[in-house]
């Protein structure tokens, strides 16, 4: 057996040394060129030699990145934005994409809570001014926080923790978040709100939603109009949540009375609509700057990373379910059964097929499904379109329009648990099962209906036959007198004289004319060999 090759990563951003050294001393691969981010050139040149791809901003992973990244598996972007990876196209592709959403979350937090007493005691301004000699003591009166009520837009991970410390600095908390429980409001100390309240009542608003359809410009023009008069305004999050043109009209009219802003509806912002305007306080996305949150978000990639290509555990995966090291170790026979019972359905499937329905029984219902169904699909499509993988394939079937249901249940029968794969066409359905034995080894238990105890290899032969007498040497004959080793042969049959089955196990693949042999004896309605992937 030929020696493992180590996976190997680049590096195309600047990293902590730390963060490299994880890679090497989990026995990863590792080329460190932080500045090469910046050749799109030499970066497609090169990028076909890696698994993996470390990046912060810098890096542009665009469709022709990914066009030549011809091993890539994964790329991990150190920090939560991923406006610089075609997520799309990498997905396309098969390739993992992860981020590091809660290694800056703290410092984000913090910067946002800095913003707030920043416009609210017109600090930058105060600064200048008393940096320029002059004493204007009166010009700059300020409001506390202590007291006023705080509207929180997402309360999330870095929106919690901003309502943790607006609490701790005794300001009466409102929260806005269509996915915040009663439960959790109660917990952060704050009170649930809809937009509208929000927006009424708030002395203070900070943003920390992600940029998506539905938050794009949450603050417009109108609900900008809606705020209190004198309302003071946080944006650390995404720019593009607010209707710049309409804040900076707001700001002159005294409606709102300050804004302070890290981010930007376009970045760098080399100019903006807001700048220079009073009491409104700006810095260039510096959410994520602090020494601590860098080497965090640098740490944590590269762990991620590693455990991937490792082990296959998925950590903030932004295009393919979560897979912790635990649930790997644990569900890696039961992902290699779904991939075959996959791969079994789409040989047999010759026509355009309409749907795909999982049942998972026991065992395998306590596990994570979304995992399993990835590799079902993979498996499924895997004929069709032999580059597939866990992570493109639902992307291929979604565009094929091809239906996905997924149902789970207690232990029914005699296995701990199993996985039940049913293909559907316009022409028929197709069925079969699969279990893992004891042994760790994924067995088929199931097809059409018929009852067997398969073991699964590289190079299966399956027929389909009425039951009949001599079915057995015929097999047995036609296989030897080609030079064709049987491993393994299950057979089972519905009723004396009714379906039958045969998988055979064969130590390598059969020629076509042995096929065409078999059809021509008339005695099979179905000589189909298989191929199944036992990487």
């Amino acid at each position: 057996m030929a020696p493992q090759t180590k996976p190997r990563v680049l590096v195309s951003d600047a990293l902590s040394e730390t963060a490299v050294q994880i890679f090497r001393d989990r026995g990863v691969d590792v080329d460190y060129l932080p500045t090469l981010g910046k050749d799109k050139e030499k970066l497609a040149e090169i990028i076909g030699q890696y698994d993996g791809l470390a990046i912060r901003s810098a890096t542009k992973v665009t469709d022709k990145i990914l066009a030549a990244a011809t091993n890539l598996k994964v790329i991990g972007r150190a920090g939560i934005g991923v406006d610089n990876v075609d997520i799309p196209a990498a997905s396309k592709k098969g390739v993992i994409v992860m981020n590091t959403p809660f290694g800056n979350s703290v410092t984000t937090a913090e910067h946002a809570i800095a913003m707030m007493f920043a416009v609210a005691r017109q600090l930058p301004e105060a600064n200048a001014s008393t940096h320029a000699g002059k004493w204007e003591k009166s010009k700059f009166m300020g409001v506390e926080l202590f007291n006023k009520t705080l509207g929180v837009i997402g309360a999330g991970n870095i929106g919690g923790i901003v309502c943790d410390r607006a609490v701790g600095l005794r300001m009466k908390v409102i929260a806005y978040d269509p996915f915040l429980s009663e439960e959790r409001a109660r917990q952060l100390g704050v009170t649930k709100v809809d937009l509208d309240e929000l927006l009424a009542r708030a002395d203070f608003i900070t943003l920390h939603v992600p940029m998506t359809d539905k938050t794009r410009n949450i603050l417009s023009r109108e609900n900008l109009a809606r705020t209190k008069k004198g309302v003071r305004i946080i944006n650390c999050a995404r720019g593009g949540l607010i209707d710049e043109e309409a804040l900076a009209e707001m700001l002159k009219t005294g409606h709102v009375a300050g804004a302070a802003l890290d981010v930007f509806a376009v970045e760098p912002a080399n100019e903006n609509v807001l700048f220079n305007l009073p009491n409104v306080v700006c810095t260039p996305h510096l959410g994520a700057s602090t020494t601590e949150a860098q080497e965090n978000v640098a740490l944590q990639v590269a762990e991620q990373m590693s455990d991937y290509l490792l082990t296959g555990a998925v950590q903030n995966a932004l295009n393919m379910p979560s897979v912790t090291a635990e649930e790997a170790a644990v569900m890696g026979p039961w992902i290699d059964l779904a991939k075959h019972l996959g791969t079994f359905a789409g040989q047999l499937t010759d026509e355009p097929i309409r749907a795909i329905n999982v049942l998972y029984d026991g065992t395998a219902a306590e596990m994570n499904l979304k995992a399993l169904d990835c590799a079902v699909i993979a498996g499924v499509m895997k004929s069709a379109n032999p580059d597939v993988n866990m992570v493109s394939a639902p992307i291929v079937a979604k565009e094929r329009g091809i239906q996905m249901s997924t149902t789970h249940q207690d232990k029914s029968g005699t296995f701990d648990g199993y996985i039940k794969l049913t293909v559907v066409t316009d022409k028929r359905e197709r069925s079969i099962a699969g279990t893992v034995f004891s042994d760790g080894k994924p067995r088929f238990i199931q097809i059409k209906g018929i009852n067997i105890d398969a073991e699964i290899g590289e190079h299966m032969l399956y027929t389909t036959n009425e039951d009949v007498p001599g079915i057995i040497g015929l097999l047995g004959m036609t296989m030897g007198k080609n030079g064709v080793n049987i491993a393994n042969f299950t057979l089972g049959r519905s009723g004396v004289g009714q379906d039958a089955i045969a998988l055979l196990y064969l130590d390598q693949a059969i020629d076509p004319k042995v096929v065409e042999t078999l059809e021509a004896t008339g005695m099979f309605r179905q000589v189909r060999p298989l191929q199944f992937d036992m990487a």
